[in-house]
């Protein structure tokens, strides 16, 4: 089973930058399509961006502009940079390949990393 390490998140204040950071174990990472998400409590997790095999890259309109997804191969990991944050990119960030076993299978997913931005 592929698992997952998310890092990078902090707490910034509105208008900094983040760059989060994914590491998957596995095999075949170079040939599956990444992706981040994000959830508040009490909300569903949310798509926010993706990086397909061939690094094509698309986002959800909110973070169009501000965040761009990239990946490194060579080192199994994908990321995320973060600019013009705003407070509702606030939540728990998490990575995961396209397309993602459901938020309630844990055991699927990392622990995620923590945004907050203060306004």
């Amino acid at each position: 089973q592929v698992q997952l390490v998310e890092s990078g998140g902090n707490l910034v204040q509105a208008g900094g930058s983040l760059r989060l950071s994914c590491r998957a174990s596995g095999r075949f990472f170079s040939i599956k399509n990444m992706a981040w998400f994000r959830q508040v409590p009490g909300n569903k997790r949310e798509w926010v961006a993706t990086v397909y095999s061939g690094e094509y890259t698309t986002y959800t309109d909110s973070v169009k502009g501000r965040f761009t997804i990239s990946r490194d191969n060579a080192v199994n990991t994908v990321y995320l940079q973060m600019n013009s944050l705003r407070p509702e990119d606030t939540g728990t960030y998490y990575c995961n390949s396209i397309p993602p076993p459901p938020a309630e299978e844990s055991g699927s997913w990392g622990q995620g990393t923590q945004v907050t931005v203060s306004s």
